[in-house]
């Protein structure tokens, strides 16, 4: 059983993954644990970004704000909290979880595809990073 769960959120298939992973952490954790959602939001690079308008991405995080708050309401009696990083996701999910002081990092994996065996997907990054266990979820 674990204290701190953090849970990679994915939320480009309406959150399903996130939604299967939630309710499995529900299930690890300690009585009076926590579950944190993280999803982060790729950076978008300068010379992109320059041509985005900023309503545009100020949008986007709302949406992304909206669609965790919506899956962290399944696990009511639970204390669940939400974050949203920027970044490259392997790293911001390693340091949202050291932040939270998570003992279980819980990640959903695709199939791989050729370009994962030659640079690694990010949850191949994040098993051989992290400090803590990792649950990678199918």
């Amino acid at each position: 059983m674990y204290s701190s769960i953090l849970i990679a959120a994915a939320l480009f298939n309406e959150g399903a993954t996130t939604r299967a992973a939630l309710a499995k952490a529900q299930h690890l954790l300690n009585d009076g644990g926590k579950i944190t959602l993280v999803h982060v939001i790729d950076e978008v690079p300068g010379y992109v970004a320059a041509s985005i308008p900023k309503e545009h991405l100020s949008a986007r995080r709302r949406e992304v704000e909206e669609q965790l708050a919506e899956i962290a309401k399944l696990a009511a009696g639970f204390d669940v909290k939400t974050v949203i990083r920027e970044g490259q996701p392997s790293a911001s999910i390693l340091g949202a979880a050291k932040e939270a002081g998570a003992d279980l990092i819980m990640i959903a994996s695709h199939k791989p595809g050729l370009s994962d065996y030659f640079i690694g997907s990010t949850a191949a990054r994040i098993v051989r990073h992290a400090q803590v266990s990792v649950l990678v979820t199918r």
